[in-house]
């Protein structure tokens, strides 16, 4: 199938013109390679380092504000500067950004996979950021760049089901790795994948950039972003600890809000805005990145707190906490085949409402389960509801996006949209930390007040609890005494996890919501059209 789709090139070799005539069917094949390859790196480490959490918190005797951060550094990165990564390649050349941004990525694994502490691996993770920030919005531009017509609209709804799959297959690939390695091994991975991709692209890729496009960078915008996001970042954080009203915390927010406002005032001015403000004027670009906020908070905040109920609660082993995302992946992988049929049947609006609908009943069935019982009756339908509702999502949200910009606008609208998708995992992990905290310790106050436990073992309790799941009973306890303390401890911890379910599933369905009431309907949204 992919032998009918023609991209405009002159055969792929390294300094290819762009503009040029089309290459034959088999050079299609390699485009979609190379960026399905280049791109699913970025994806996969954004769910499989979430499973390999536990085992580096273990390792390094990280905290859970360490923990958070080994995320939340990733993401930041990837949304602040997924902005300037898609300018970037649009002004200097999709092909050359790309490749850069797997080179810096690749280094940057083998960074975090040798590092010796929280804070290098902390670091090595904002640098894989800035990597996963020029090859992803590249992959998405590259591909429009490429195709045409239908054939543009075949190509991204392969794209955003194989890159859906791989993501969703991190879990499972990483789980694997750690049980038989290490959590070191999910990083190195990363380096003959995209040595692979390197390949393929220097060989088989043409070059594309957009024709009279101003060489000025917003670099002001990049750096209010950043400010930003890092301010709400740690505001949200800091809050855990100190509380939502403390100084700190209120201080961080504020700053975030003002440095929101002063980005949004430079965009407006700037004559080289990484965002262009009136993209935002097509109902459906604007509703489509309202879904994927929504949406992708939901994800975003309720994987990055699932493995560690898996694992520390539920006592699975890492490989079998993979698997429990198995349901995912399948649904993801099926209906991504389907992607074309459905949009040409339903229309991208009736899927934008289907599929954030299903995946709120995802989430909402992924809150039922307790401590203990089968996996087919707690964990499994609350994944495959979630796998069936994104799987029915992401390729036609990928459509309405692309499709409601005009084509020499491919880069800037993939990297928005990305940024939309990271930064709301970004600040959804925070928040959602602070909803989880929360619920966990008033649960705990209630279960400890029935135990009536010596004071010592009190106090103890009070210093452990900042671990949540990790928490241990005092050993000083009496076995009985010490089973009910830690039985208390898990079971806090599922009704903070419970809380943060119904969170993601509120969200999802706004998203839902919001796809209905501003989505244009379409059987076939043209990407790239005006």
């Amino acid at each position: 199938m992919l032998a009918a789709l023609k991209p405009p090139c002159d055969g792929g070799l390294i300094g290819s013109r762009p503009g040029a005539a089309p290459c034959p069917g088999r050079s299609a094949r390699w485009v979609l390679t190379a960026t399905v390859l280049g791109s699913s790196m970025a994806f996969i480490d954004g769910s499989v380092v979430n499973l390999a959490l536990p085992s580096v918190q273990e390792s390094l005797h990280a905290s859970p504000t360490a923990t958070q951060w080994i995320i939340e550094i990733y993401t930041l990165s990837l949304s602040a500067l997924v902005l300037v990564g898609g300018a970037l390649g649009d002004h200097f050349g999709r092909r050359r950004i790309f490749s850069f941004g797997i080179v810096v990525f690749a280094l940057a694994s083998a960074a975090c996979g040798l590092a010796r502490s929280p804070g290098e691996l902390v670091a090595g993770r904002g640098v894989q950021g800035l990597g996963a920030a020029m090859l992803v919005p590249g992959s998405l531009a590259l591909i429009s760049a490429s195709f045409e017509g239908s054939a543009r609209a075949q190509a991204f709804g392969r794209w955003s089901g194989a890159t859906a799959v791989t993501s969703a297959a991190g879990p499972v690939l990483g789980g694997w790795l750690i049980s038989l390695a290490s959590w070191r091994a999910v990083f190195f991975i990363n380096i003959p994948l995209a040595l692979v991709t390197l390949w393929i692209t220097s060989r088989h890729v043409p070059e594309s950039q957009s024709e009279g496009s101003p060489v000025a960078l917003d670099l002001w915008g990049a750096v209010l972003a950043t400010g930003s996001l890092l301010a709400g970042t740690y505001g949200f954080i800091e809050s855990q600890s100190s509380g939502l009203g403390s100084p700190r915390s209120l201080t961080a927010l504020a700053g975030a809000a003002f440095l929101l406002g002063a980005f949004l005032l430079v965009e407006s001015r700037s004559r080289a805005p990484m965002v262009p403000l009136e993209l935002f004027r097509s109902r459906t670009f604007g509703g489509a990145n309202l879904l994927t906020l929504l949406l992708y908070a939901a994800l975003g905040g309720a994987t990055f707190f699932l493995p560690f109920n898996l694992i520390q609660v539920q006592g699975y082993p890492p490989t079998q906490a993979g698997w429990a995302l198995l349901p995912f992946i399948l649904f993801m992988f099926a209906l991504s085949r389907w992607s074309e049929r459905l949009v040409k049947r339903f229309g991208i609006r009736r899927l934008l409402l289907a599929g954030p609908l299903l995946s709120a009943l995802g989430f909402g069935l992924l809150a039922v389960p307790t401590i203990g019982g089968s996996y087919w009756t707690t964990f499994f339908p609350g994944s495959a509801a979630l796998g069936l509702g994104m799987g029915i999502t992401v390729a036609p949200l990928t459509a309405a996006v692309m499709g409601s910009v005009p084509a020499d606008r491919a880069g800037v609208a993939s990297g928005i949209n990305n940024a939309v998708a990271r930064a709301a995992g970004l600040l959804a992990v925070a928040a959602f930390g602070i909803a989880l905290a929360g619920s966990f310790n008033r649960a705990l106050d209630r279960r400890l007040a029935g135990l009536e436990l010596p004071e010592p073992a009190q106090a103890e309790l009070q210093r452990e609890r900042g671990r949540l799941a990790e928490a241990q009973a005092p050993s000083s306890l009496a076995e009985p005494q010490r089973a009910a303390a830690q039985h208390a401890i898990a079971e806090s911890y599922v009704a903070g996890f419970r809380m943060v379910m119904l969170l993601a599933a509120a969200l999802s369905a706004a998203g839902a919501l919001a796809a209905a009431a501003l989505v244009e309907d379409s059987r076939l949204a043209p990407a790239g059209s005006a």
